[in-house]
Protein backbone atom coordinates (compact mmCIF):
# COMPACT_ATOMS: atom_id res chain seq x y z
CA UNK A 1 0.00 0.00 0.00
CA UNK A 2 1.22 3.22 -1.04
CA UNK A 3 1.63 5.92 1.52
CA UNK A 4 -0.68 8.31 0.59
CA UNK A 5 -3.26 6.12 0.40
CA UNK A 6 -2.40 4.54 3.85
CA UNK A 7 -2.36 8.42 5.39
CA UNK A 8 -5.82 8.74 3.45
CA UNK A 9 -7.40 5.38 4.84
CA UNK A 10 -5.74 6.60 8.63
CA UNK A 11 -7.02 9.74 7.99
CA UNK A 12 -10.93 8.92 6.84
CA UNK A 13 -10.53 6.62 9.77
CA UNK A 14 -9.84 8.43 12.49
CA UNK A 15 -12.39 11.43 11.42
CA UNK A 16 -15.31 8.69 10.75
CA UNK A 17 -14.18 7.25 14.71
CA UNK A 18 -13.78 10.49 16.05
CA UNK A 19 -17.28 11.73 15.00
CA UNK A 20 -19.56 9.13 15.93
CA UNK A 21 -17.59 8.36 19.18
CA UNK A 22 -18.41 12.21 19.97
CA UNK A 23 -22.13 12.23 18.83
CA UNK A 24 -23.29 8.92 20.51
CA UNK A 25 -21.39 9.76 23.20
CA UNK A 26 -23.10 13.34 23.54
CA UNK A 27 -26.37 11.97 22.69
CA UNK A 28 -26.05 9.27 25.08
CA UNK A 29 -25.05 11.76 27.84
CA UNK A 30 -27.88 14.18 26.86
CA UNK A 31 -29.98 11.44 26.87
CA UNK A 32 -28.77 10.34 30.56
CA UNK A 33 -29.71 13.42 31.62
CA UNK A 34 -26.27 15.40 31.45
CA UNK A 35 -27.41 18.94 30.68
CA UNK A 36 -26.64 20.43 27.09
CA UNK A 37 -24.66 23.28 25.87
CA UNK A 38 -26.94 26.19 24.30
CA UNK A 39 -26.06 25.16 20.89
CA UNK A 40 -26.53 21.40 20.72
CA UNK A 41 -29.22 20.32 18.41
CA UNK A 42 -31.60 18.69 21.25
CA UNK A 43 -32.51 19.57 24.72
CA UNK A 44 -33.32 16.86 26.38
CA UNK A 45 -33.69 12.90 26.86
CA UNK A 46 -37.02 13.32 25.08
CA UNK A 47 -36.45 15.33 22.84
CA UNK A 48 -35.79 14.20 18.70
CA UNK A 49 -32.91 15.21 16.97
CA UNK A 50 -34.61 16.32 13.85
CA UNK A 51 -37.82 17.58 14.62
CA UNK A 52 -40.88 17.61 11.55
CA UNK A 53 -40.45 21.49 11.58
CA UNK A 54 -36.50 21.18 11.24
CA UNK A 55 -36.79 18.83 8.63
CA UNK A 56 -39.39 20.91 6.40
CA UNK A 57 -37.54 23.92 6.77
CA UNK A 58 -35.67 24.54 3.23
CA UNK A 59 -37.98 22.04 1.41
CA UNK A 60 -39.51 25.12 -0.68
CA UNK A 61 -35.82 26.96 -1.07
CA UNK A 62 -34.94 26.38 -4.57
CA UNK A 63 -31.05 25.32 -3.65
CA UNK A 64 -32.12 22.94 -1.27
CA UNK A 65 -32.37 19.75 -3.43
CA UNK A 66 -29.19 20.87 -5.88
CA UNK A 67 -27.19 21.08 -2.38
CA UNK A 68 -28.18 17.88 -1.25
CA UNK A 69 -27.72 16.32 -4.47
CA UNK A 70 -24.06 17.63 -5.19
CA UNK A 71 -23.08 16.84 -1.33
CA UNK A 72 -24.27 13.14 -1.75
CA UNK A 73 -22.58 12.81 -5.37
CA UNK A 74 -19.40 13.85 -4.34
CA UNK A 75 -19.83 11.51 -0.99
CA UNK A 76 -20.67 8.79 -3.53
CA UNK A 77 -17.67 9.21 -5.99
CA UNK A 78 -15.16 9.64 -3.06
CA UNK A 79 -16.66 6.22 -1.72
CA UNK A 80 -16.54 4.31 -5.35
CA UNK A 81 -12.64 6.40 -5.12
CA UNK A 82 -11.70 4.94 -2.10
CA UNK A 83 -13.12 1.56 -2.67
CA UNK A 84 -11.24 0.95 -6.32
CA UNK A 85 -8.06 2.41 -4.45
CA UNK A 86 -8.63 -0.58 -1.93
CA UNK A 87 -9.08 -3.56 -4.77
CA UNK A 88 -6.34 -1.92 -7.31
CA UNK A 89 -3.57 -4.96 -7.84
CA UNK A 90 -0.35 -4.19 -5.77
CA UNK A 91 1.28 -6.68 -7.73
CA UNK A 92 3.90 -5.18 -10.50
CA UNK A 93 3.17 -7.05 -13.52
CA UNK A 94 6.14 -6.25 -15.86
CA UNK A 95 9.60 -4.93 -15.41
CA UNK A 96 11.21 -2.41 -17.91
CA UNK A 97 14.62 -4.08 -18.78
CA UNK A 98 16.84 -1.08 -20.73
CA UNK A 99 18.61 -3.18 -23.16
CA UNK A 100 20.57 -0.23 -24.02
CA UNK A 101 19.70 0.09 -27.63
CA UNK A 102 16.74 2.91 -26.95
CA UNK A 103 14.34 0.05 -26.87
CA UNK A 104 13.20 -1.46 -23.94
CA UNK A 105 12.32 -5.12 -23.08
CA UNK A 106 9.50 -6.21 -20.71
CA UNK A 107 9.72 -8.80 -18.04
CA UNK A 108 7.30 -10.45 -16.67
CA UNK A 109 6.61 -9.63 -13.12
CA UNK A 110 5.83 -13.04 -11.74
CA UNK A 111 9.01 -14.80 -13.52
CA UNK A 112 11.22 -12.83 -11.82
CA UNK A 113 9.64 -13.14 -8.73
CA UNK A 114 9.67 -16.73 -9.10
CA UNK A 115 13.13 -16.58 -9.60
CA UNK A 116 13.84 -14.90 -6.81
CA UNK A 117 11.85 -17.69 -4.68
CA UNK A 118 13.73 -20.33 -5.90
CA UNK A 119 17.24 -18.63 -5.28
CA UNK A 120 15.96 -17.80 -1.51
CA UNK A 121 14.90 -21.34 -0.88
CA UNK A 122 18.15 -22.81 -2.35
CA UNK A 123 20.18 -20.75 0.22
CA UNK A 124 20.90 -22.61 3.92
CA UNK A 125 18.93 -22.03 6.25
CA UNK A 126 15.67 -20.64 4.46
CA UNK A 127 12.58 -23.21 4.33
CA UNK A 128 10.10 -21.25 2.35
CA UNK A 129 9.82 -17.82 0.57
CA UNK A 130 7.77 -15.39 -0.61
CA UNK A 131 7.68 -12.65 -3.18
CA UNK A 132 5.92 -9.59 -4.33
CA UNK A 133 7.26 -7.08 -6.44
CA UNK A 134 5.68 -3.62 -6.44
CA UNK A 135 6.30 0.14 -7.20
CA UNK A 136 7.05 1.46 -11.31
CA UNK A 137 8.10 -1.22 -13.77
CA UNK A 138 10.98 1.22 -14.32
CA UNK A 139 11.50 1.25 -10.85
CA UNK A 140 10.58 -2.06 -9.10
CA UNK A 141 10.21 -2.37 -5.37
CA UNK A 142 10.53 -5.92 -3.50
CA UNK A 143 8.61 -7.67 -0.75
CA UNK A 144 9.73 -10.78 0.64
CA UNK A 145 8.84 -12.73 3.22
CA UNK A 146 11.60 -15.79 4.51
CA UNK A 147 10.61 -18.63 6.72
CA UNK A 148 13.77 -19.44 8.48
CA UNK A 149 14.52 -22.96 9.58
CA UNK A 150 15.52 -23.56 13.53
CA UNK A 151 19.23 -23.28 13.00
CA UNK A 152 19.53 -20.32 10.51
CA UNK A 153 21.32 -17.30 11.72
CA UNK A 154 19.04 -14.53 10.47
CA UNK A 155 21.87 -12.43 9.75
CA UNK A 156 23.65 -14.48 7.61
CA UNK A 157 19.97 -14.94 5.61
CA UNK A 158 19.76 -11.52 5.27
CA UNK A 159 23.20 -11.04 3.74
CA UNK A 160 22.97 -14.36 1.28
CA UNK A 161 19.32 -13.01 0.51
CA UNK A 162 21.06 -9.32 -0.39
CA UNK A 163 24.18 -10.65 -2.30
CA UNK A 164 22.78 -13.62 -4.13
CA UNK A 165 18.99 -13.40 -4.53
CA UNK A 166 18.36 -10.18 -4.53
CA UNK A 167 22.30 -8.83 -6.08
CA UNK A 168 21.44 -11.50 -9.01
CA UNK A 169 18.03 -10.03 -9.89
CA UNK A 170 19.02 -6.28 -10.07
CA UNK A 171 21.64 -7.21 -12.28
CA UNK A 172 19.87 -9.78 -14.68
CA UNK A 173 17.63 -6.49 -14.76
CA UNK A 174 20.04 -4.10 -15.62
CA UNK A 175 18.52 -2.27 -12.79
CA UNK A 176 20.18 0.60 -10.96
CA UNK A 177 18.64 -0.67 -7.60
CA UNK A 178 16.22 -3.07 -6.41
CA UNK A 179 15.37 -1.85 -2.68
CA UNK A 180 13.58 -5.07 -0.89
CA UNK A 181 11.55 -4.95 2.55
CA UNK A 182 12.62 -8.24 3.81
CA UNK A 183 10.44 -9.70 7.03
CA UNK A 184 12.01 -12.97 8.76
CA UNK A 185 10.09 -15.41 10.84
CA UNK A 186 11.29 -18.79 12.50
CA UNK A 187 9.88 -22.14 12.03
CA UNK A 188 8.20 -23.43 15.06
CA UNK A 189 9.24 -27.05 16.28
CA UNK A 190 9.12 -28.79 18.90
CA UNK A 191 12.09 -29.02 22.07
CA UNK A 192 14.10 -31.39 21.37
CA UNK A 193 14.79 -34.37 23.62
CA UNK A 194 17.89 -34.89 25.67
CA UNK A 195 18.76 -38.34 26.76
Amino acid sequence: MNPVLRTVNRVVVGLAGLILVLAGGSVLAVGLGAPPPSWWIHDGPHDVLLSEADRDRWRTDGWWWPVVIAVLAVCVLLALWWLVAQLRRRRLTEVLVDTGDGEGALLRGRALEGVLVSEAESLDGVERAGVVLTGRRSAPRVRMGLLLEPHAEPGAALQQISEAALGHARDSAGLAALPAEVRLRAVKHHAERVS
